[in-house]
């Protein structure tokens, strides 16, 4: 089953030069992206979903994960577990099943990509980071954020690149902060170690260096994870950050830069 259809997916970004490819190139993609090899893992799973299907799928891949500082996981669950997005799939997995075993309830805020993978829709709150949000999914981020179920969110909204010489997210949206203050959920930061290949911020820079807007790096997201297979995934989780911390001294978008540093000083 072709649960995973890379240029049905592109054809639908915004984006003119995705939409615009000539067919060898999205045969290239596919081949990039080990689309086939995907789709049949997928396909081994459909009985599941939610966190048992991460567990399934990060138990097929073999990921080894080495989480410290699961002491400093709060009793209550009504938070917001932020991360740098250093790997853009294997830590999207990983921060899921840590939280969701923990807690039991839980809900991911991620952007369209997400919607591909049905297994999660039970899970995901989906926003879209290149326009705005439909109406339905801002009524369901509101709900989710008065509730009391776990929330993770990597606030900078897109995978780590080189920015200022050094591999690391860009800057932080401000979202989790005027929602933490709002909702009263403390905020918990989380430390992912570790990059993605090489050949993806290569590719980041010479398509910079073009002056080319479509995120090409992004369609190899899914052939890193298959480089992730059979090794470390490195987690430190770091000490709950109350929401009344966040006061006037510093505004949204500082207080988020703030929690960002602390993140990276893990």
């Amino acid at each position: 089953m072709k649960h995973i259809d890379i240029k049905k997916i592109l054809k639908t970004r915004e984006s003119k030069f995705f939409r615009n490819l000539p067919d060898f190139i999205y045969t290239f993609f596919e081949n990039i992206i080990r689309q086939k090899e995907i789709n049949l893992i997928l396909d081994k799973y459909t009985q599941y979903e939610g966190v048992e299907w991460i567990n399934m799928i990060i138990t097929d891949f073999n990921l080894n994960l080495q989480i410290e500082g699961k002491e400093n996981l709060p009793k209550n669950g009504k938070c917001f577990f932020v991360a740098n997005h250093a790997f853009g799939l294997a830590d999207g997995l990983t921060i899921t099943k840590i939280i969701g075993e923990k807690y039991g309830k839980i809900k991911f805020i991620g952007n369209q990509v997400f919607s591909v993978f049905p297994n999660l829709k039970s899970l995901t709150l989906g926003i879209n980071m290149y326009k705005n949000s439909a109406r339905e999914n801002l009524v369901a981020l509101n709900k989710a954020y008065k509730s009391d179920v776990a929330i993770t969110h990597f606030p900078n909204g897109d995978v780590s690149r080189i920015y200022k010489g050094k591999i690391q997210d860009n800057i932080w949206h401000k979202s989790f902060i005027t929602k933490a203050i709002s909702e009263k959920r403390n905020v918990v930061p989380i430390h992912f170690y570790g990059r993605n290949s090489w050949i993806f911020y290569f590719i980041f820079i010479l398509r910079k260096m073009f002056f080319i807007k479509a995120e090409i790096e992004t369609v190899l997201l899914p052939s890193e994870l298959f480089k992730k297979r059979g090794k470390i995934i490195k987690v430190k989780i770091g000490k709950p950050i109350s929401y009344k911390t966040f006061d006037k001294s510093m505004s949204h978008i500082k207080w988020a830069q703030k929690v960002k540093e602390i993140v990276y000083d893990l």
